[in-house]
């Protein structure tokens, strides 16, 4: 069969008409593309302004945002180079934790910052946040004893590295209570073998408690019971140098009247 010029004419003109609106539509997409690249500017990344980040992170910490707060904190550490905001960043991290409630990982953080800022202005402050995460942890004589010692040395770290820190009147009243703690806490323990007949066990705590607190509150009461010890375990020379001194460092307590009345047993 022949085909006819005509027919062929018309087909041509239909390819040609394909061809012409494809390109169309992609001259047309281009175009689009085109205007939105051009119409609107691709957003420049903001200059990094560490006042303004820390202003942020401390409105998320008083809300009580600390997971937020800190990847800002984070930010401010890692990008500020000239090291002005990086350190007090580092301080506000360790805050964010003790304040939420994990004051394990926030006297880590602590610790790290005087290991990267030992002679910066705020390590004094470091040192004493230390301290107080042990000491805040404390909850009686029976259950404190470990932290009141953990406290106590930090305590005392504090006076040496900085002896000029702005804290030193509350650290000193931190400090006896701290010692207290620990003194009641011997005591208690060596009460406790005393009153289950384990002399020699007693003996240790009190000896140990009357050496390194001699001005305890209990003192007396303390050399009575070494003295009550010392006369179980035959140790009469001992326990009468026990009730002798009892009598001497306290004279107008109870606990030396029945001192007394031991000796003149004898």
């Amino acid at each position: 069969m022949k085909i006819g010029v005509t027919e062929v004419r018309s087909q041509n003109t239909e390819n040609r008409g394909q061809v012409l609106f494809f390109i169309c539509v992609m001259f047309s997409v281009i175009c689009l593309l085109s205007s939105c690249r051009g119409g609107k500017e691709v957003k420049k990344e903001d200059v990094f302004d560490p006042e303004k980040y820390m202003s942020k992170a401390d409105s998320l910490l008083n809300d009580k945002e600390y997971e937020e707060a800190r990847k800002i904190l984070f930010e401010v550490k890692n990008r500020d180079i000239a090291k002005k905001y990086a350190p007090l960043a580092h301080l506000k991290t360790a805050d964010s934790y003790v304040r939420e409630g994990d004051p394990d990982i926030g006297i880590e953080e602590y610790r790290k910052f005087l290991e990267f800022y030992p002679d910066n202005q705020y390590a004094p402050y470091a040192q004493y946040q230390i301290a107080m995460a042990y000491f805040s942890q404390i909850e009686s004589s029976e259950r404190g004893t470990g932290e009141a010692q953990k406290a106590l040395k930090e305590f005392i770290k504090l006076k040496e590295l900085y002896p000029r820190n702005p804290y030193r009147e509350v650290v000193e009243l931190r400090i006896e209570k701290c010692k207290n703690i620990i003194a009641d806490g011997e005591f208690i323990i060596g009460q406790f073998y005393y009153k289950k007949d384990s002399y020699n066990s007693a003996i240790n705590r009190f000896e140990r408690l009357l050496k390194e607190f001699p001005e305890y509150k209990r003192g007396d009461e303390a050399l009575l019971l070494l003295a009550k010890s010392y006369k179980a375990m035959k140790l009469e020379d001992k326990a009468k140098e026990t009730f002798r001194k009892l009598i001497d460092k306290y004279p107008s307590s109870r606990f030396a009247s029945e001192a007394k009345k031991e000796i003149e047993k004898r």
